[in-house]
């Protein structure tokens, strides 16, 4: 199939136009979808398939999935295509993923288009199911029509299953699709949010607005209005606090989980990042290198997840004690440098690199990754 390759940083991705009647016939449906008197039965995810068995999870747990709800959302989708005349049917793209690492072979002149080969299986659909349930219950009433019809997809292959995930995740994480920045705001005033959640939102504001903060105005909250260069999204420096968060959240829960708790919690990663700052020294902020960048931010937050669980108290005299225990990261900050930085952390996408890095500062400063479940001190 023609398809258009397309290359973003690490990830290299496809664009094809794809026939309808070919798709449906490749793609396979994680949950069951309703028509009038018709229905998709689910596929069971195939042993071993983690991606397949995680969606096939979420799906069933997840309210935005229930019966009633697809069923209707399903039914209007399909009433649209059979109504819509100059307006395509299908504008957005449907995003697939398959395990499978597919040939590309170009075609003529050009480097980006070429040739697509198709996977031996069947794609996994990470948006856009319903969608295209809908279209399965428009072929089977007009067939005729639904041949025409082209479905444009972007196809990522070959990637991890942690890749997949958590593009999963960040499509399909709210009903509607909202900034996931502004989500975060949005957790301190909403009362479905999930406490953590709520909690890990404090902390992150604390880290935007606060004067003793190192990350004070470098958090891109997508409408912020200062103007200076920004080193991580908001909803990035988010998941990593929460991620955090939620592995200790029993002993938060304890401890107390308002206002002056997350202040507190706040004061540790405060701590950790002014002792780091030290020992970065010129490279901190330093466009030359990535100390300050997305991935080796949340690294560090990791690494200082892994430090607060043996030795956040006192508070007292804690920035020092850190800068001491930091101090060999000075010895690699070369490392860090921009030239060569991809090839010097090599990974599949960003979530392989945050975890490489991770490793690397805590092996140099010598800390023993935290005992989840286990005891903690207080923060």
């Amino acid at each position: 199939m023609l398809a258009t390759q397309v290359r973003q940083k690490d990830s290299v991705y496809y664009f094809v136009s794809y026939p309808g009647d070919d798709l449906l016939d490749k793609v396979q449906f994680i949950s069951r979808y309703y028509g009038e008197g018709e229905q998709i039965a689910p596929e069971t995810p195939t042993e071993g398939d983690e991606i397949a068995g995680f969606i096939a999870r979420i799906e069933r747990s997840d309210k935005a999935f229930q019966r009633q709800l697809s069923k209707a959302k399903v039914r209007a989708i399909t009433n649209f295509y059979e109504t819509a005349v100059s307006q395509p049917p299908i504008p957005g793209a449907v995003l697939l993923f398959t395990g499978e690492r597919l040939d590309f072979e170009p075609v003529g002149r050009f480097e980006n288009v070429g040739n697509l080969q198709e996977p031996r299986g069947k794609f996994l659909i990470i948006d856009g199911q319903h969608r295209l349930a809908a279209l399965h219950f428009y072929r089977s009433e007009r067939p005729e029509e639904a041949a025409s019809i082209h479905v444009p997809c972007v196809i990522f292959d070959g990637k991890s299953e942690d890749f997949a995930t958590e593009m999963f995740v960040i499509i399909n994480s709210t009903p509607t699709r909202i900034n996931k920045s502004h989500l975060v705001d949005l957790y301190e005033k909403v009362s479905w949010a999930a406490p953590d959640k709520r909690f890990a939102a404090r902390v992150v504001d604390l880290l935007y607005r606060e004067g003793d903060s190192p990350l004070r105005y470098r958090i891109n909250r997508l409408g912020g209005r200062s103007r200076q260069e920004k080193w991580i999204l908001q909803a990035e420096l988010f998941n990593e606090i929460h991620r955090w968060v939620t592995a200790d959240w029993k002993r938060i829960e304890r401890a107390g989980t308002d206002a002056r708790h997350a202040e507190r919690f706040y004061g540790v990663v405060r701590d950790f990042l002014k002792a780091a700052e030290k020992v970065w020294d010129d490279a901190w902020g330093n466009p030359g290198y990535f100390v300050t960048s997305s991935v080796t931010i949340k690294a560090m937050i990791r690494v200082c997840a892994d430090l607060a669980a043996a030795d956040a108290d006192p508070a007292e005299g804690r920035v020092r004690r850190w800068e001491r225990r930091l101090s060999p990261w000075g010895e690699i900050v070369r490392s860090f440098r921009a030239d060569g930085f991809y090839e010097r952390f090599p990974a599949k996408g960003q979530v392989e690199r945050v975890a490489r890095i991770h490793k690397e500062l805590a092996r140099a400063a010598e800390i023993e990754p935290a005992v989840r479940g286990g005891r903690r001190k207080a923060m």
